[in-house]
């Protein structure tokens, strides 16, 4: 018998216990800091030399020099060309599929003139060159190179410099394979905490880079903390999580499997639904119990379900969207009969899969949209990864000789009311 909370919306603790399931704390404790400080501190005095010897130390295999830490692009080539035939059709559909959303996020510069020939706009420029982190040895995922390759390729990045640990000096050839696809530029067998203060600072071998995205390890999301600000980030995640909201008419084995989609990734994962339907959350425990003991990461998912995950029994879908909005999950599956008037209800969500037939899991490889999303209730407040995360925008004024006697009035008053005088005489020089 599997073990995970059962809570009811009726109960009057209720927010009380949701409340203390959704807490995490993301914050690295001091020892991981002071690891993780020491480290980029080395790799900014001695860079290459460091960069050896904790890739020789933590990885555990003999470099004899910074140079053979970079894999050539033949080796990727190769990787790509021994693959089987079954996997480079899949990568070749994920891939043009991921492509063709992301290319409609592009943004467009744009500007406008007013009356008296002011011109006003923005100018939309790619990043020159960004560091994608992915996590190599037994967690080796071609579909994080996909998610994070793939938008920045579109948006015009100059430069994608992969960095992937190989522990024991082992590639991984799906990953391999998927940097030859997505035209990643250069390879370094480079990871941890090391890694990305190597793309944040340069070392030599290794390039600065001017943004830093790509999930890893809790010494990997503290020195992006730690380097941000240095260069930029797409953000420090928590735990993968799912909510499912279901009107009790999908098959529970379904939905059951659904939240070990998310629960197998590690044990601090979340999986939780919410049903109106106390019959059907009680068909779906059956399904957890019985399908359980046949999954290969059994321990890990119930782990995950015991510890983090809940089955809750609301009054209606209305309570269901509004538990949903405060939960603000990374995956939300809205398995209802008409999903399209539901998601009217959804404020905050990073990723929302409509109807009965949309599993996570199509979202993780090769529907279309990206599957860096933000977790721990973030999606309140932030998005998923996209081609904007790797432009930037810069404001365009040229005021002209109307406009500056104009403008330069109202700058004036405004900059004399803040005591900044030297603001309003440079304003002012240009009035009639």
């Amino acid at each position: 018998m599997s073990e995970i909370r059962q809570l009811s919306t009726t109960d009057s603790d209720f927010q009380q216990q949701l409340d203390q399931l959704l807490a995490w704390e993301s914050v690295s404790d001091g020892a991981v800091n002071s690891t993780v400080n020491g480290i980029i501190d080395d790799i900014r005095k001695r860079g290459d030399q460091a960069l050896l010897e904790y890739t020789n130390r933590f990885d555990g295999w003999e470099a004899a020099t910074a140079a053979d830490l970079e894999v050539p692009l033949a080796r990727l080539e190769q990787a790509w060309n021994t693959i089987p035939e079954a996997q480079q059709a899949a990568l070749r559909h994920a891939v043009e599929r991921v492509r063709v959303y992301h290319e409609k996020q592009k943004g467009e510069s744009w500007s406008y003139r007013e009356a008296d020939g002011t011109l006003l706009g923005q100018k939309v420029t790619p990043l020159e060159r960004v560091g994608l982190y992915v996590p190599g040895g037994k967690a080796a995922y071609p579909s994080s190179v996909l998610m994070n390759a793939l938008p920045a390729k579109v948006a015009g990045v100059r430069e994608l410099i992969m960095v992937v640990p190989t522990p024991g000096g082992e590639l991984n050839e799906l990953v391999l394979a998927a940097a030859h696809l997505c035209g990643v530029d250069r390879v370094f067998a480079v990871g941890g905490a090391q890694a990305v203060a190597a793309l944040a600072y340069g070392t030599g071998l290794v390039p600065p880079v001017d943004k830093v995205v790509g999930p890893g390890n809790i010494y990997v999301a503290t020195a992006k903390r730690a380097v941000f600000g240095q260069v930029g980030i797409d953000m420090v995640a928590g735990p993968s999580e799912i909510l499912v909201v279901c009107d009790g008419l999908t098959d529970p084995d379904w939905v059951a499997m659904d939240l070990f989609s998310q629960a197998e990734h590690d044990e601090d994962a979340q999986s939780i639904l919410i049903s109106p339907d106390a019959d059907f959350v009680a068909r779906v425990k059956q399904s957890i119990d019985r399908l359980l003991p046949t999954m290969e990461r059994e321990p890990i998912i119930a782990a995950a379900l015991k510890e983090r995950g809940a089955l809750i029994v609301c009054r209606d879908m209305d309570e269901a969207c509004r538990v949903a909005n405060h939960i603000a999950p990374e995956h939300l599956e809205l398995s209802v009969e008409d999903p399209l008037t539901l998601v009217e209800q959804i404020q905050h969500a990073g990723a929302i899969f409509m109807g009965r037939y949309t599993s996570e899991p199509l979202g993780d490889y090769c529907a279309g949209p990206n599957h860096v999303l933000p977790t721990s209730r973030t999606a309140r407040f932030s998005s998923p990864l996209g081609v904007y995360d790797f432009q930037k925008r810069s404001s365009l004024i040229m005021v002209s000789d109307a406009g500056a006697d104009t403008l330069g009035r109202t700058a004036s008053i405004l900059a004399r009311g803040e005591g900044l005088t030297a603001h309003a005489r440079s304003a002012e020089y240009r009035l009639k």
